[in-house]
């Protein structure tokens, strides 16, 4: 199967570097490019691209504002895209708001061009990009500063088992479904089971959110 691609950057050279480099793959499609924002939601409302690949800082819309609008459509628009974020910073307060939005993960401009590829592939699988440490630090420190919304999702947390809570709480660290399997004993597709059980529950979209929920309902503190 083919994952369709959009590059959204207002860096000709950046959008051409990365449109290069995908589209020598077997698997990806890279069907459209776009220099801001405004341009790139109209450009996936036209190809419904699988993957969005989004910079953060934009003239005319920010990828922040995009983002929302791809995944928060208005009525009637049904295609949702996954949307990675593309920031040349390690810590931005865009992308953090950016994957309580809805975004699937961040990924640093500069990083090995291996990474871009297995990101695109990670997404359009339907994971979240949060192995990186930093974007669990990036999650953390800003839920820090969120008091006012945990007593609202501690309450949420109710409605799950103590069993989904556990897996919630393990995808909050970063693992893996299989590492959690392995850390729980149980079956990587009952792992998988729980997981979508939680996010149904707690109207999540993917794990990203799951992460960020975990944070700020104080389920998993700071630092641990």
């Amino acid at each position: 199967m083919t994952t369709r691609v959009i590059i959204v950057d207002d860096q000709a050279m950046v959008r051409a570097g990365f449109a290069a480099l995908l589209a020598a793959q077997s698997d990806i499609d890279v069907v459209g490019e776009a220099p801001d924002g405004a341009q790139g939601v109209e450009l996936s409302r036209r190809t419904h691209p699988d993957v969005v690949l989004m910079d953060v800082r934009m003239p005319e819309m920010d990828g922040l504002e995009a983002a929302r609008r791809l995944l928060e459509p208005a009525p009637g628009v049904t295609h949702r895209p996954r949307v990675l974020m593309l920031t040349t910073f390690d810590v931005d307060d865009y992308v953090y708001e950016a994957l309580r939005a809805g975004a699937s993960g961040f990924l640093l401009k500069d990083a090995p061009p291996a990474d871009l590829i297995a990101a695109v592939r990670v997404v359009a699988s339907g994971d979240a990009l949060l192995a990186p440490s930093v974007t669990r630090r990036l999650i953390a420190d800003f839920a820090k500063q969120r008091p006012a919304v945990r007593g609202k999702h501690a309450r949420r947390l109710k409605g799950l088992t103590e069993r989904e809570t556990e897996v919630l709480t393990l995808v909050a660290r970063g693992q893996s479904n299989g590492e959690i399997a392995q850390t729980l004993v149980l079956a990587e597709q009952t792992v998988k089971t729980h997981v979508s059980r939680v996010l149904t529950k707690l109207d999540l979209r993917d794990r990203a959110q799951a992460v960020v929920f975990a944070y700020e309902s104080g389920l998993v503190a700071p630092g641990e």
